[in-house]
């Protein structure tokens, strides 16, 4: 019984010493110069869908949740954000190469058609950012419509994914 009070004690003491420690926060303030927005036409629809649904994982600006204060899930969510985006940033947007523009467009209509965005970990806490059919059919118009006027002004051959060598 002494050893459990003493390992019970010592992830007492563990728990509340990690409290100390937050990564840094994901909010850069207001629109980035590179923001997708100014290079492509985001109609105000789309922008709103992106704030809801996309913004807190793939921009410079994540709206944290007060539980975010409690450690080890601000590690977690800070490692989500970082991977995402990793991903795709569009705060970055603009800074992308054409192909990586393009390929990232294509993916986002993809996971969208899929289904497979927004995560499902993101929804069941934050229900808002749920996609409703036409939600995801206006984010896949506005993609499809971005990636034809870029398929306009470059070589598709500089659009495409280049292929991996085995």
């Amino acid at each position: 019984m002494n050893k459990l009070k003493m390992a019970l004690l010592g992830l007492v003491i563990i728990i509340v010493a990690i409290q100390f420690f937050h990564p840094e926060k994901n909010v850069a303030g207001g629109v980035q110069a590179n923001n997708i927005a100014s290079v492509y036409t985001t109609p105000e629809e789309v922008k709103t869908i992106l704030v809801t649904s996309c913004n807190d994982c793939h921009s410079n600006n994540t709206v944290y949740p007060r539980y975010n204060n409690i450690q080890p899930v601000a590690w977690w969510l800070n490692n989500h954000v970082t991977e995402a985006k990793g991903k795709l940033n569009f705060d970055e947007f603009a800074s992308y190469s054409p192909r990586r523009q393009y390929n990232k467009l294509k993916e986002t209509e993809e996971l969208l058609t899929e289904g497979e965005m927004p995560l499902s970990s993101y929804t069941f806490i934050h229900r808002n950012a749920v996609l409703s059919a036409e939600q995801k059919e206006t984010l896949i118009s506005w993609t499809k419509n971005i990636r034809k006027q870029m398929e306009a002004t470059y070589p598709m051959d500089s659009l495409l994914r280049k292929k991996q060598n085995p």
